[in-house]
């Protein structure tokens, strides 16, 4: 199991950047491929971005892609997903998951989540 601690979210202008971070623990990290999936109020929970085990290999939703980069380290059990030219359409809660991919479909491998953190992109 691995229990996920997101954080970094907060209050920004539109155009601008922020990083999240999500730390993870148990043994097994390096054996997940790990995504981003977030929730804006009132919609269903979206995938955003994963990244393979290795890290080497990225995928991103076609809303962020060129604009959010998705990495990992895992000598310190966290991922990260830098955001670039933020837009207020990016405003939810972001939650990381170990992930895997069904039919196309990028769903959560453990069925765990963290706590989430809010990214407000104001115009």
């Amino acid at each position: 199991q691995v229990h996920l601690v997101e954080s970094g979210g907060g209050l920004v202008q539109a155009g601008g950047s922020l990083r999240l971070s999500c730390a993870a623990s148990g043994r097994t990290f390096s054996s997940y491929t790990m995504g981003w999936f977030r929730q804006a109020p009132g919609k269903e929970r979206e995938f955003v971005s994963a990244v393979s085990s290795s890290g080497i290999s990225p995928y991103y939703a076609d809303s962020v892609k060129g604009r959010f980069t998705i990495s990992r380290d895992n000598a310190k059990n966290t991922v990260y997903l830098q955001m670039n030219s933020l837009k207020p359409e990016d405003t939810a809660v972001y939650y990381c998951a170990a992930v895997t991919r069904r039919w196309g479909t990028w769903t959560n491998a453990l069925d765990a989540w963290g706590q989430g953190t809010l990214v407000t992109v104001s115009s």
